[in-house]
């Protein structure tokens, strides 16, 4: 890490931080001449920080303020070193933190620690995750009262429709794409081909696979603070918004993920179409957790508006061989790349506790020996499905209550989550819908 400044002697200061339970970044802005004490000593600041609401306040009755005296934490770096953030005007670089325990231990209400033990635990099988995942977002402008279509650098225009797979919506904001896939480089973050989707000004950009779950989601985490940070520098908004139009798309988080050995052979595959057993083992396990882990995969209120039929996010709870209307689908192609596709999240997802999820859910299909219904063919909205829960309410309940996910994160993670979350839906209640847009528009 120390090279890394040094190679960078443009670098002016330093913002060192951690991924809350919502994925918002947390921590402080330090003066360079600081930073080689930050990576040798960590930081400090409370745990419950690791615990706040989506508007950056305390949750009540959370076990880490009043009732433990609101005690530090230790974090310490990962290792992922120093990120550029391209988007500031100042050069700046991000030193992403995780926390511990003041004895050491990784602390239990940190999601990025969830993650790395359900990673642990696959290492422990032979098994390493092979993770890349799908990013969506809006471009938007939010200078009115209502947001709308930015309009094209290029011509000045908005363009009023959806352009599904169009090169010309694309080519309309070439200059934020050359930058966006700069700045990428710069950080480290392998991404492949950038598309028009469904929705009006909305993009998807995909990151590479990567033999490293913990990798996968600091890119996932990283990629949205710089998609909504260069959107900024492009007088735009950029949104990872479940849902920021009634009348269009939502934005999904989907995660593709094999598994391969310790010589990188992939354990999903044989060379038959269908795959081997392990991989009806992780679907099942995925199948399973869907209900009770429905509130990593919809966090928010607004999460809620995207699970609706025929709107391009699943519904019904099943799986399938290359169809897009499944909750999890096995993508076609080569025998050899068999992989799980898992689309339930919308963009708005906390990506370590979405890929905890995800991963410790197909774990659970493998450690049990789990064995999913038949696969279904046709239209999932016009079946009888049990059915992903509807409302934000339902979801808290059923995670709150599920065994599958005590199995999965730490008792401390459950808790708060579940305080957090309830918290947010009492005060969600009391906002107008031009209050629940700003509040989530460009934050999630």
């Amino acid at each position: 890490m120390t090279s890394w400044l040094d190679q960078h002697p443009e670098v002016r200061n330093v913002r060192a931080g951690a991924a809350d339970l919502n994925g918002q970044a947390r921590g402080k802005r330090v003066p360079i001449k600081f930073a080689r004490k930050l990576e040798e000593d960590g930081m400090r600041f409370p745990l419950s920080v690791m615990n706040l609401d989506i508007w950056g306040e305390d949750v009540e009755d959370s076990p880490l303020v009043f009732e433990t005296g609101d005690p530090d934490g230790v974090l310490m770096p990962t290792d992922r070193g120093y990120v550029p953030l391209p988007w500031l005007e100042t050069p700046s670089a991000l030193l992403p933190l995780w926390m511990f325990t003041e004895d050491g231990n990784p602390f239990d209400g940190d999601p990025r620690q969830a993650l790395a033990h359900i990673v642990d635990r696959f290492k422990k099988l032979g098994m390493t995750p092979v993770v890349a995942t799908e990013m969506e977002f809006y471009l938007v402008d939010d200078s009115g009262n209502e947001i709308q279509q930015p309009k094209s650098p290029r011509s000045g225009k908005r363009r009023p429709g959806a352009e599904i797979l169009s090169l010309r919506a694309l080519d309309a904001f070439d200059s934020f794409f050359n930058d966006l896939y700069d700045a990428c480089e710069q950080m480290e973050i392998e991404t492949e081909a950038a598309t028009s989707e469904v929705g009006m000004g909305q993009f998807e950009i995909n990151l590479v696979h990567v033999a490293d779950a913990l990798r996968a989601a600091d890119d996932a985490w990283l990629f949205k603070m710089l998609v909504r940070g260069l959107a900024r520098k492009h007088n735009m908004a950029a949104s990872f918004m479940a849902k920021p139009y009634e009348d269009f798309a939502g934005n999904g988080m989907h995660v593709h993920f094999s598994l391969i050995d310790k010589d990188g052979n992939n354990l999903f595959a044989n060379d038959t179409f269908e795959g081997t057993q392990l991989l009806k083992n992780a679907i099942a396990g995925c199948l399973k957790g869907i209900p009770e882990l429905a509130l990593v995969y919809a966090p928010h209120g607004n999460s809620y508006d995207r699970l609706v039929p025929e709107s391009h996010a699943p519904t019904g709870i099943c799986w399938a061989y290359e169809n897009r209307t499944a909750s999890v689908r096995v993508p076609g192609g080569k025998f050899g790349a068999r992989r799980v596709e898992h689309r339930v999240a919308g963009g708005d997802v906390n990506p370590y506790m979405f890929l905890t999820a995800v991963l410790g859910s197909a774990l659970i299909g493998i450690e049990e020996k789990l064995t999913p219904p038949p696969p279904i063919s046709g239209n999932a909205y016009e079946q009888d499905l049990d059915q992903i829960p509807a409302t934000w309410a339902e979801a808290i309940d059923a995670f709150e209550t599920s065994k599958l996910a005590r199995k999965i994160m730490p008792e401390l993670l459950i808790q708060n989550l579940v305080l957090t979350k309830r918290q947010e839906l009492h005060y969600f209640s009391e906002l107008s819908p031009g209050e629940k847009l700003d509040l989530y528009l460009d934050t999630v």
